[in-house]
C-alpha cells in the first residue's frame, strides 16, 4: 500500500511498527472505510454494513475498528491491542501512558554534547534529507514534548529526556518516543 517507498506500508514489522500500522488504517480516507471493513476484515456482514453506514465524526469508530481488526489480522491480538494503547497514550497525552511505549532507542553519546533537532527529526524517520527537516520545522510541522520547534539550529541534550524519553511529534498525528540507549 502506499505510492511512495516513504509512504509504503508494510507487513513486515520491522519496516512498518504495528503501532504505524495502525495509525495507516485508522486514518484512512472516510469513503474508503465502507470497502475495507468488506475487504480487509473477517467482521459479519451486517456489523460491515452498520459501520461502513456511518457518517461524519462517528465515522472515526468505523476507522478505530477497521484499524484494530487489520492489525490483528497481521500483527496479532497483543500487538493489535498495544497499537491502541499506544494511540491512546499519544493522543490522550497521559505521561503514564506514553512511558510504558515502546521507544526508538538514540546512542546516549549522539546527544551528550548535543544533537541537532535537524538530525533527530531524521533519525526519528519523520524526513530523509536534512533540507526536508529544515521544511517541516520551518513550517511549524514538528513539536518536541508538545512544544513547537521553530529554530532549525536548535540542540537537544540528555535534559530533554528527563522522564527517560522525549516525545517527538510531526504533525498533528505522527509521534516518535525516543529513548537513550547506553
Amino acid at each position: 500500500m502506499g505510492k511512495t517507498e516513504s509512504g509504503a506500508v508494510w507487513l513486515d514489522p520491522v519496516k512498518t511498527s504495528p503501532y504505524e500500522f495502525y495509525q495507516y488504517w485508522r486514518n484512512t480516507d472516510d469513503r474508503d472505510v465502507p470497502r475495507f471493513l468488506r475487504l480487509y476484515t473477517f467482521l459479519p456482514v451486517a456489523e460491515v454494513q452498520r459501520l461502513g453506514a456511518l457518517q461524519d465524526q462517528e465515522i472515526n469508530q468505523a476507522k478505530a475498528i477497521l484499524a484494530f481488526e487489520v492489525t490483528k489480522l497481521v500483527h496479532g491480538l497483543a500487538a493489535a491491542e498495544k497499537a491502541v494503547e499506544a494511540a491512546r497514550a499519544y493522543f490522550g497525552k497521559t505521561a503514564n501512558q506514553v512511558a510504558d511505549l515502546e521507544g526508538l532507542a538514540l546512542e546516549r553519546n549522539r546527544v551528550t554534547e548535543g544533537m541537532g533537532i535537524i538530525d533527530l527529526v531524521i533519525a526519528a524517520g519523520f524526513a530523509k534529507s536534512r533540507s526536508e527537516a529544515k521544511r517541516l520545522i520551518t513550517q511549524g510541522g514538528i513539536s518536541l514534548n508538545e512544544v513547537k520547534i521553530t529554530n532549525f539550529e536548535q540542540l537537544i541534550g540528555e535534559a530533554e529526556f528527563a522522564p527517560g524519553y522525549l516525545l517527538l511529534k510531526k504533525g498533528k498525528k505522527d509521534y516518535r518516543k525516543l529513548i537513550l540507549n547506553d
